[in-house]
């Protein structure tokens, strides 16, 4: 399966990224290909709800012109893609949540007969750290993110919390046990 990350974290080595990488670690060990994007890098504009994306339906299509026009081709290639991110303030990092608003391009005629999806039957995964509880603080994320995959005509195939992180070095053999069951749900 042709899998693609993207990383929302800033910390190429932080929370976010060690538990990514085990789950790509475990993805690979699988046979499956994996590409990551580190977002933090890349230059990706806000959506300007100009609409113009909807005007050539069947191909991924903006007038700004920067990185999210390549990494959504990526998406729309991808057989599975997993989303991840710190948790900042109830919802995720900047550019990731750029680009999801980005993928506005993906999609015409939603809540129509008509509702076509350049990644309709793809499956969406969403991980996400944070240093506190599940409870008041993440679910809203979550649900945000299930929503998601209504436009875009794609199957949920897992989520992951790893909540009441610190530092990496303190992530523990739970936490990646859970990684590894997470890489497991979402290719099956």
């Amino acid at each position: 399966m042709k899998v693609l990350t993207l990383q929302g974290g800033a910390r190429k080595k932080g929370n976010t990224a060690t538990v990514l990488a085990w789950v790509e670690e475990e993805l690979k060990a699988m046979g499956h290909e994996v590409e990551t994007v580190h977002l933090q890098n890349k230059n990706i504009k806000g959506c300007l709800a100009c609409g113009k994306c909807k005007e050539n339906p069947g191909a991924v299509a903006c007038i700004q012109k920067d990185d999210a026009i390549e990494i959504l081709d990526k998406m729309v290639e991808a057989e599975l893609v997993i989303f991840t991110s710190p948790l900042y303030f109830w919802g995720v990092a900047g550019p990731l949540k750029s680009l999801i608003d980005r993928t506005y391009s993906f999609y015409v005629d939603y809540h129509r007969p008509t509702h076509a999806s350049l990644v309709k039957n793809q499956r969406q995964a969403l991980l996400v750290t944070g240093a506190g509880p599940w409870e008041n603080n993440a679910e809203a994320t979550f649900t945000a993110f299930e929503r998601l995959q209504g436009p875009h005509m794609a199957i949920p195939a897992g989520n992951l919390y790893i909540g009441k992180c610190t530092t990496p070095e303190n992530l523990d053999e739970n936490a990646k046990d859970q990684a590894k069951a997470f890489a497991q749900k979402i290719v099956s």
